[in-house]
């Protein structure tokens, strides 16, 4: 009789709206809810699959949270997997170590939280005996590797290891916790269930492993239908995996070619048909569209962009279930420019922002950002890409063409 169980990790409960350009109250309304809306999925799809336990790889919470009513509402969800007889295994993260309602969390006798130090659980599964192993963080910072405090693999078991790593390091994610993928394969276990970067992976082998990836984006940095993953072991100890989505919502960059596009007409046309198109697997798409290409309706739309912004906003609201949260140009046709600010334009555009100067300034300001704001901020801006951070210039030099 298989083995089956959902990991997940990195909900981030009740997370702060990242994304100040999330002005729509109504999609604000829908991404402040989401991360709980995406854990009661969650707990359906254990439900609905009758799996045998719920792994969470840490980050429950999202730092210096103080509300009450985020514990209370894990319990509560949490009671409802105690009521089917499915066990819920759970480490504390980074953020969860920072937490001040993390410790305060009573759960139900389903769950059991591991602590400060490396613990094992042990249940029996037919025939088959599972040693659950997981090390929770005591504070905000493991600079060193957790894999020496773990215990060694229990004989004759399906020996399952909660981990919240970094592995040997990921873009955009602080060094927390690492340790080698070598090391984990090496381990003699049959199953790490990561938790930390937040975009999905996985690592099969005689031990899988596993980083499920964020299951409820919280903006344009973290694209893409979260998932969690569904695995089950077979008699023979075979492991197989299955994603499956959860997310409520879903971000995506959506690009629209307006390349000899002559009428404004033409140009709505365009982009319902690019946002009908990039819909994902989850009920909600929140996009950033990015108008690219050499069109005539340059000089307009760098006049007018807030009205075609509205009425982007307006039909994806008309598809259902997509919204607009900003609309970027990138466009190769320009407006004639004239006058001293024109030429200042100019300049800027053909000589100081294909540089790569301009680019390494560019990226030695966001390190500079990302070390002057507090731990729990600073994904904030670690995911900010090249493209994303020349918005702002893009907005300057329409400025000044606009007054040259």
């Amino acid at each position: 009789m298989a083995f089956r169980f959902i990991h997940t990790a990195d909900l981030h409960l009740d997370s702060p709206l990242r994304s100040l350009a999330l002005r729509d109250p109504d999609l604000a309304e829908l991404i402040a809810d989401a991360s709980r809306s995406t854990l009661r999925n969650i707990i359906d799809l254990c439900l609905s699959e009758r799996v045998n336990a719920l792994l969470i790889a840490g980050d429950l919470y999202d730092g210096s949270q103080t509300s009450m009513k985020t514990a209370r509402f894990l319990a509560a969800e949490l009671a409802r997997l105690d009521a089917a007889g499915i066990r819920a295994f759970i480490i504390r993260g980074n953020h969860d170590a920072m937490s001040q309602i993390s410790r305060e969390l009573t759960p139900p006798p389903n769950t059991h939280v591991f602590d400060g130090r490396a613990g094992v659980e042990t249940l029996s599964h037919g025939t088959t005996r599972i040693a659950i192993h997981g090390l929770s963080f005591r504070d905000p910072h493991a600079p060193e590797s957790l894999l020496p405090k773990y215990r060694p693999p229990e004989p004759d078991a399906l020996n399952i290891g909660l981990m919240h790593t970094s592995l040997n390091g990921a873009a955009g994610h602080d060094p927390y916790a690492p340790c080698a993928l070598s090391d984990l394969q090496a381990s003699g276990f049959d199953y790490w269930a990561l938790g930390h970067i937040h975009k999905r992976a996985e690592y099969p082998g005689q031990t899988c492993v596993v980083m499920p990836g964020i299951p409820q984006g919280r903006d344009i940095g973290e694209p893409g239908a979260g998932s969690v993953t569904l695995v089950q072991v077979d008699d023979a100890g075979q492991i197989s995996l299955e994603p499956r989505i959860v997310s409520v919502a879903g971000f995506a960059q959506v690009k629209v070619d307006l390349t000899g596009v002559e009428e404004w007409r033409d140009l709505q046309g365009a982009m319902e048909q690019a946002l009908d198109t990039a819909r994902l697997p989850c009920p909600h798409l929140v996009a950033r569209l990015r108008l690219q290409g050499d069109t005539p309706l340059a000089p307009r739309l760098l006049r007018d962009r807030d009205l075609a912004q509205a009425e982007a906003q307006e039909m994806a609201k008309n598809l259902g279930g997509v919204w607009v949260e900003k609309l970027v140009l990138d466009l190769g046709a320009r407006a004639p420019v004239a006058g001293a600010l024109g030429a200042l334009a100019g300049l800027i555009e053909s000589d100081i922002r294909p540089s790569d100067a301009y680019a390494q300034a560019l990226e030695g300001l966001r390190r500079d950002l990302e070390a002057a704001l507090p731990p729990e901020a600073r994904d904030a801006v670690s995911d900010l890409d090249l493209a994303t951070m020349q918005t702002g210039l893009s907005e300057v030099l329409e400025r000044l063409r606009g007054q040259g």
